[in-house]
């Protein structure tokens, strides 16, 4: 007891020396902030698995612990700042100069972490979802979610590209979230067919390709959507008359989202090769020009008349 006494009392005079010099209450205010910087580390490694069991959404989960580790900090600085003679009411006089500088000049940013907060709130997708972020031209961004934060999306695209959203942007946008509840997604498919081919043929074409597709639901079930219910099988039906021919459409699902591009191109090769051995045909587009008595005349001449142009003057 009298060892630990002595030594209690030795750092204590050493810390007394310290902070007797500017120099010395610097290197106390470093240990300080390295202390807590150390502890924000430690506390969120002990807490993470039992805020993600109570929250169970990563977004949020991970959005907490970055409030924990930032609250720590915040501690550790307000710690150090004392070490340094730093008072409280310097300390509110410079978060007040601070919070109206960041009001008039960092607006947007703090528009980000309003939209942020909106974000989880609101849940529109999790982090691992597909989604398709639609611009004013209907044209959009296909990826997944890496990441969410107060202040940005990460969105990872197909093209293994990272690109980092502001909140504030993302909200202004329409998303579609391809993998929010049921995974399952229904596509279509358009193609037409020659009045002359067999009709009844090329849908029973449309529709084996589709379901000999792996990625493609087959059958089963019907599927509901609201208060909607759909075949869970591939559908083909007749669209329309169109000029060139007769317009059809296949309809089918997906387990998942992700594979849409190699799951179509599978199908329409499918067809492709069915297609040679039927009694179908895919028609070119054409048009038919038609003269009668009502048509009037048209005089025209073959070559050039003394070295100009073809006279096409004397028209009607």
């Amino acid at each position: 007891m009298q060892v630990e006494a002595e030594v209690v009392s030795l750092l204590q005079g050493v810390v007394n020396w310290l902070l007797r010099t500017t120099a010395g209450r610097s290197v106390i205010a470093l240990a300080v902030l390295f202390v807590g910087w150390y502890c924000s580390r430690v506390a969120v490694r002990m807490l993470g698995r039992p805020v993600a069991q109570r929250f169970e959404r990563q977004s949020l989960t991970r959005t907490i612990l970055r409030m924990i580790r930032l609250s720590i900090m915040l501690v550790a600085i307000a710690v150090a700042a004392g070490v340094m003679g730093i008072g409280a009411g310097n300390i509110l006089l410079s978060v007040t100069v601070l919070s109206a500088a960041v009001g008039i000049i960092l607006a947007p940013i703090v528009g980000n972490y309003v939209s942020g907060l909106f974000v989880l709130a609101d849940q529109p997708y999790e982090i691992g979802d597909m989604i398709e972020i639609v611009d004013a031209t209907d044209t959009g961004l296909r990826g997944f979610i890496e990441d969410i934060t107060l202040r940005y999306t990460k969105v990872l695209s197909e093209d293994n590209t990272l690109l980092v959203v502001p909140n504030a942007t993302i909200r202004e946008r329409d998303v579609i979230n391809y993998s929010a509840e049921d995974e399952r997604t229904r596509r279509s498919l358009d193609m037409t067919v020659s009045y002359e081919g067999d009709l009844a043929e090329a849908r029973r074409i449309m529709v084996r390709s589709a379901r000999a597709v792996d990625g493609v639901i087959s059958g089963g079930p019907t599927i509901r959507i609201g208060s909607a219910r759909y075949p869970a099988r591939p559908t083909c039906n007749i669209v329309r008359y169109a000029d060139h021919g007769i317009l059809l459409r296949l309809r089918y699902w997906l387990r998942t989202p992700y594979y849409d591009a190699p799951i179509r191109s599978e199908i329409q090769r499918r067809i492709w090769e069915e297609l040679a051995d039927a009694d179908v045909e895919i028609p070119y587009p054409h048009m038919h020009h038609v003269f009668d008595e009502t048509s009037g005349e048209a005089h025209v001449t073959n070559g050039p008349r003394d070295g100009a142009g073809p006279d096409l003057s004397d028209r009607r």
